[in-house]
């Protein structure tokens, strides 16, 4: 019996997701809230919006309805921004049987509630189980079938390992973990650093600076995930430190791109219109993050910086300046 994928949105990632499952023996849905944009799509066989040149199989298909492509699913991935996912999500509650499992792909953490992903999912919905999947996984890479890999992580290994056997393909590997909070935490944490990356390549700060904000910053993700339970092998992987890098090198980075445009100058509101409607993760989560270490007492000071540029008009400058007059210490 072929399985039936449904992708609950239709941005970049969620294409992206779509086409390399596309060329397994799945059935694969896109569902999107803007039918308008979706029928585009539909037409086209291009999400000239959000995935640009990047063909879509024909195969895919394209549904508006909340309730028609869920209900014989039997894998649900959940592609929504943070910011809109739990008004989106809570569409679906009822619409799908309770067994059938969510994956999660969003990176961010829930102003004010500071919720992960999995955790608004499971609330606003019936789904027993949710999984979440994550590592440096550029959606123009994975559509393009260039060689990636990703985490897939739930408190079920076995449930882990079913839906890496499914999502895994020729060009798209995929380890199996347990550690579903540090695998999360580590994709929306480090859009904050990507930001702070930006700063550096921006201001033209040069590639020591740069190195040395990856393995700082790197610290501060291990720091505030050993706060929330997480293992600290999961920041030494691909959730970790692979993403890590992607985000803060790639040129496809909408929160490095961000950062690097404030730190030629351009205030942060100007540099997200510059985003060109893409949502930048990064802006909300830097808020979350201050808000998260302030509560668990952890120490995250470039996280700081940059929740702090961004929202009390800080010159980058005057951050970087802080930053290096902190008091000497120990590296661990």
């Amino acid at each position: 019996m072929t399985q039936s994928i449904v992708i609950i949105g239709n941005g970049g990632w969620g294409t992206a997701i779509a086409i390399a499952l596309a060329g397994k023996d799945l059935a694969v849905t896109i569902w999107g809230h803007d039918a308008t944009h979706l029928a585009e799509c539909e037409r086209e066989r291009e999400n000239r919006r959000f995935l640009p040149d990047v063909k879509i199989p024909k195969d895919v298909r394209f549904e508006h309805d909340p309730i028609k492509p869920v209900k014989d699913a039997t894998l649900i991935v959940s592609a929504i921004p943070t910011r809109y996912l739990r008004s989106t999500i809570k569409r679906f509650k009822g619409a799908f049987d309770p067994n059938t499992p969510i994956v999660s792909v969003t990176k961010g953490i829930e102003n004010d509630t500071l919720e992960l992903p999995s955790a608004i999912i499971a609330y606003e919905t019936d789904a027993r189980t949710v999984a979440v999947l994550s590592g440096p996984t550029m959606a123009e890479e994975v559509a393009r079938g260039l060689p990636s890999s990703a985490t897939i992580a739930c408190e079920n290994i076995d449930v882990a390992r079913a839906i890496q056997e499914t999502m895994s393909t020729d060009s798209f590997r995929i380890y199996a973990s347990d550690d579903r909070v540090g695998v999360e935490l580590g994709g929306a944490a480090k859009n904050v650093i990507a930001i702070a990356a930006g700063l550096c390549d921006g201001m033209k700060l040069g590639d020591n600076a740069k190195a040395a904000l990856l393995a700082r910053g790197l610290a501060e993700l291990r720091r505030l995930g050993a706060a929330k339970g997480a293992r600290d092998e999961t920041f030494a992987g691909l959730s970790g430190v692979g993403d890590l890098y992607t985000s803060c090198a790639s040129p496809y980075g909408r929160n490095r791109g961000f950062g690097e445009r404030v730190g030629k100058g351009m205030t942060p509101a100007k540099a997200i219109e510059a985003s060109g409607g893409m949502i930048v993760e990064g802006v909300d989560t830097a808020k979350s993050i201050h808000q998260l270490a302030q509560r668990q007492g952890v120490e995250m000071p470039i996280c700081e910086a940059v929740y702090r540029i961004v929202y009390e008009n800080l010159l980058p400058a005057e951050a970087l300046r802080r930053l290096l007059e902190r008091g000497l210490r120990t590296e661990w």
